[in-house]
């Protein structure tokens, strides 16, 4: 599987980025806007609003490419603050504290950070245009 996959390995990792980021914006603006049925946070500096812009703004540079390992280490921060201050108070293991999605994000985003943009990305263009 590798070898026919391994040769497609960045164009599977930038449609991972892009579809994690969009979901990760989309939590995002449901609680700055309401879409998606959510309920909109009115504007402050409460942490659960907070939270919405990283995951609004973070989640649009992690699908685009564009400080996308700067932005997938905040967010991979806040997933794991999310976790222990929300989830993990309702017991240990994250299938009975439904904080699955927190952890998978979490881990995701760290190796968003570590990887970067890659080929298909906006910060990878830009490299591009100065040469």
């Amino acid at each position: 599987m590798e070898r026919w996959l391994g040769r497609h390995a960045e164009a599977i990792y930038a449609l991972l980025r892009f579809v994690t980021g969009v979901l990760f914006a989309c939590h995002g603006a449901q609680k700055i806007f309401g879409a998606f049925e959510g309920k909109a946070l009115p504007p402050s500096l409460s942490l659960p609003f907070l939270a919405g812009v990283i995951e609004l703004v973070g989640g649009a540079l992690i699908a685009v490419g564009l400080f996308a390992g700067f932005a997938a280490f905040i967010a991979s921060g806040q997933m794991a603050v999310a976790y222990f201050m929300v989830h993990a108070k309702r017991g240990f293991w994250p299938i009975r504290n439904e904080g699955e999605l927190a952890v998978l994000y979490c881990f995701v985003f760290l190796y968003i950070a570590a990887r970067g943009s890659g080929a298909f990305s906006v910060d990878h263009s830009l490299r591009r245009a100065r040469r």
